[in-house]
């Protein structure tokens, strides 16, 4: 039996991923800042899929937490198979509206975070000769939107840069890339969504097993909707100067958390 970690697995995309991979038979490392809500989580998938969930609380914007699932990631005797790098978090206000503090603390779980566990994860993957990597960006990434979407951007860049590294070793990478998700993402970052028309939202287990069938097609990068596929497309032609415009009247940032 496999396992998989998760980082931010106790809400939103993390949790989709706990519950369709427990479903599939996986058993999992969940990974949060909140100790009582993974003893829950965990006791949950355990009682429903009857597979092991072991709970490691774990602040990745510290780095003893960022040690802490490092060498879980880098543990041979007990080894982990699928990596989900999914922690995450938006700041409300634009450039300059938000303290240096708080955009230190996003490069730290958004950057530092990503590059740490999946060097943690693929180094021991690359000794086995298979494993996998899901690092969740999101398509604030392809627009110019302040210091989540720039992030973003690096973690798209660096994950398909690093998948072209490792290939023929057996281990894949690839960044997940969604647009607006029905969770509690914005709620905890104080942002209003009443601005977002319908058609923008997706739902976050379709977009798991969406991810999932492209990580298994080998695919380094997944856009999981034709909607945003084609937004994508757009904004590839777009002038980047409208696109600043576009994305302020739109929100904020799109936030896949």
């Amino acid at each position: 039996m496999t396992t998989a970690l998760i980082t931010g697995s106790t809400a939103g995309i993390g949790a989709a991923f706990a519950r369709r991979l427990a479903a599939d038979g996986h058993d999992l490392v969940l990974v949060a800042r909140d100790a009582k809500r993974l003893r829950e989580q965990a006791t949950e998938l355990h009682d429903r899929h009857g597979i092991e969930a072991e709970v490691l609380p774990a602040d990745l914007s510290e780095d003893k937490g960022i040690e802490t699932a490092a060498d879980r990631l880098g543990d041979r005797k007990n080894p982990v198979d699928l990596l989900i790098n999914n922690a995450g978090f938006g700041n409300k206000g634009r450039y300059l509206e938000v303290s240096m503090a708080d955009e230190l603390t996003m490069l730290k779980v958004h950057c530092e975070a990503v590059l740490r566990l999946t060097s943690a994860a693929a180094e021991a993957m690359r000794e086995r000769g298979r494993g996998g990597v899901v690092n969740v960006a999101s398509v604030a990434a392809f627009v110019p939107r302040g210091t989540y979407g720039a992030s973003k951007a690096w973690v798209v860049q660096f994950t398909q840069g690093a998948a072209r590294d490792l290939a023929g070793t057996g281990v894949r990478l690839m960044v997940l890339c969604p647009g607006f998700v029905r969770t509690e993402f914005h709620q905890r970052a104080g942002m209003g969504t009443d601005n977002i028309p319908g058609w923008m939202w997706l739902d976050a287990d379709k977009l798991v097993a969406a991810a999932l069938t492209d990580l298994a097609r080998g695919k380094s990068l997944s856009i999981p909707d034709p909607r945003y596929k084609a937004l994508m497309g757009l904004v590839k032609v777009t002038p980047r100067g409208l696109l600043g415009g576009v994305t302020s009247r739109t929100g904020r940032k799109y936030g896949p958390q």
